[in-house]
């Protein structure tokens, strides 16, 4: 008999239905324009990620996700507009409050546990022990704490990945296709410290193209085509009744350029 694995979904009707709560770190985006030299990626972006809904970024290659990702992060710097995090501009304390995980996962040449060891030095906590404990438990890691993290498999460097993200406690959780060509087993896990640190109360914005993921996961979607923001609903709205004719298209499976 084979196992059945049991993905996590964490926006039931009751939940999309209450009053939205404030995210404890706020972002609006005003009139921001993107241009790689003289190609726009991102035109006018008008918008409001103020709640803690956890925020499904969806489009074709090449809509800009990514782009607006890391302008939300301040790696990149809009070429026009103004990106505003609680009311003002990015500040230290906003960049500490922020944690990013890649497609590609970004890892030091040390063992798993010292990739957690560093990010927590970056915080100092008292309980450091404890905390470095808790997150290989909850990654699934723990067996591979002393390893070199460059020899972990592709899921496991991922789920290292997300672990030393989450291990700084942040307010906003940015991931850009975290589970991309990854197998089942490590999607789960991975979805399943997402939907941890969503009930945690972390804001999440999550770049995905697969529809069954952003269904489990998703709470509201962003959907982007041609570098504008065609769609911002809840998810449930999204996923039965898109109002775009290219997100309806990208939807049905078909090519969307």
């Amino acid at each position: 008999m084979h196992e059945v694995l049991k993905f996590p979904i964490i926006n039931p009707t009751s939940i999309l239905e209450e009053t939205p709560v404030a995210s404890a770190l706020q972002v609006q985006m005003q009139n921001v324009v993107f241009a790689n030299k003289d190609t726009p990626i991102l035109r006018g972006i008008n918008l409001d990620l103020s709640t803690d809904k956890l925020t499904v970024l969806m489009g074709p290659n090449g809509a800009g996700k990514s782009v607006l990702l890391r302008l939300i992060n301040g790696l990149l710097t809009p070429t026009s507009g103004e990106i505003l995090w609680d009311g003002g501009p990015l500040s230290r304390p906003i960049r500490r409050a922020q944690a990013f995980v890649f497609q590609k996962p970004v890892l030091l040449r040390r063992s798993v546990k010292a990739n957690l060891k560093f990010a927590l030095g970056l915080r100092a906590p008292l309980d450091q022990a404890a905390k470095l404990k808790a997150a290989l438990q909850e990654a699934g890691l723990d067996h591979l704490a002393d390893r070199p993290a460059r020899v972990l498999s592709g899921g496991e460097q991922q789920r290292l990945a997300l672990a030393r993200a989450l291990i700084l406690e942040p307010k906003l959780l940015l991931l850009d296709e975290p589970t991309a060509n990854l197998d089942p087993a490590s999607t789960l896990s991975i979805e399943q410290s997402i939907a941890k640190a969503r009930k945690r109360g972390v804001k999440i914005i999550l770049i995905t193209h697969d529809p069954h993921q952003a269904r489990r996961l998703g709470e509201e979607v962003l959907f982007l085509h041609s570098g504008r923001i065609t769609e911002h609903t809840p998810a449930h709205q999204f996923f039965k009744a898109a109002q775009s004719p290219e997100a309806r298209a990208y939807l049905a499976g078909e090519i969307v350029i």
